[in-house]
């Protein structure tokens, strides 16, 4: 519940952030003066509120009550692989990590961009290493490399026809014969593409179908890294996730 003072000066995202707070866990359905009284909100304000999120499906209403929507539940699946994926990975990731002593990352692909969802650091980590929950070019790393070799060509296509980044390949052919050769060894490279003096190894983590869900890499700086000494612990990896992903099968 929210107990300070609104004023004008309270962005409306806040407001709506009020709302849904104000739905407790045992709770069977409000009305909108229960509403407004836990959000601190005038009733005015959280019945436009409420009208709107019913609208976009963030709430449903059956009467006079409302409840938390199924569009809300939807955006929590999405939310959920990513957890499982980081519950399967990390044993996995974190054994990469002490043989290599490099750090480990798990990422997915999300339009053009791989966002990392996991992160094992290792000894001595580049100052360009990526964030948890930052988004990288997939074209311009080893991780979106790897499940791009996999991935339909529809999406592989959007991606080759729209990027002009610097450091990285620029025509769409040098991408397309390094995806061909990654789908043949299992094995995706970059070195220097993402970030200076950062260097990355990556392999695909497949699903059922051979469907590409996410990839592992080690990266280290680029002066240090000897691609050919890891790569064959990565494929080892991601060939053993590959396995708890299947055999996860629906629940992930």
């Amino acid at each position: 519940m929210r107990t300070a003072d609104w004023t004008e000066a309270v962005s409306v995202l806040d407001r709506v952030a009020a709302v849904f707070d104000a739905f407790g866990e045992n709770d069977d359905g409000l009305g909108v003066s229960e509403l407004a009284r836990r959000a601190n909100l005038p009733k005015s304000t959280v019945s436009r509120i409420a009208a709107e999120l019913v609208g976009q499906r963030f709430l449903d209403r059956e009467g006079d009550k409302l409840y938390l929507g199924f569009r809300l539940f939807e955006l929590g699946q999405t939310v959920e692989q990513p957890r499982r994926l980081r519950q399967l990975a990390l044993p996995v990731m974190t054994e990469l990590r002490n043989l290599t002593g490099h750090t480990v990352e798990l990422a997915v692909l999300d339009g053009a961009d791989v966002v990392l969802i996991a992160i094992v650091r290792g000894q001595h980590t580049p100052t360009s290493a990526g964030r948890l929950g930052g988004r990288l070019p997939a074209h311009a790393t080893a991780l979106g490399k790897a499940i791009l070799a996999f991935s339909a060509q529809e999406v592989v296509d959007v991606i080759a026809d729209g990027w002009l980044e610097p450091r990285t390949i620029r025509e769409p052919s040098s991408l397309l014969r390094e995806l061909t050769e990654t789908r043949r060894s299992g094995i995706a490279t970059e070195r220097e593409e993402c970030a200076v003096g950062r260097a990355s190894v990556a392999s695909p983590i497949l699903g059922h179908g051979a469907v590409p869900v996410a990839a592992i890499s080690v990266i280290a700086h680029a002066e240090e890294f000897a691609a050919d000494r890891v790569s064959p612990v990565v494929r080892a990896a991601a060939l053993s996730l590959s396995r708890r992903v299947c055999a996860a099968g629906r629940t992930l």
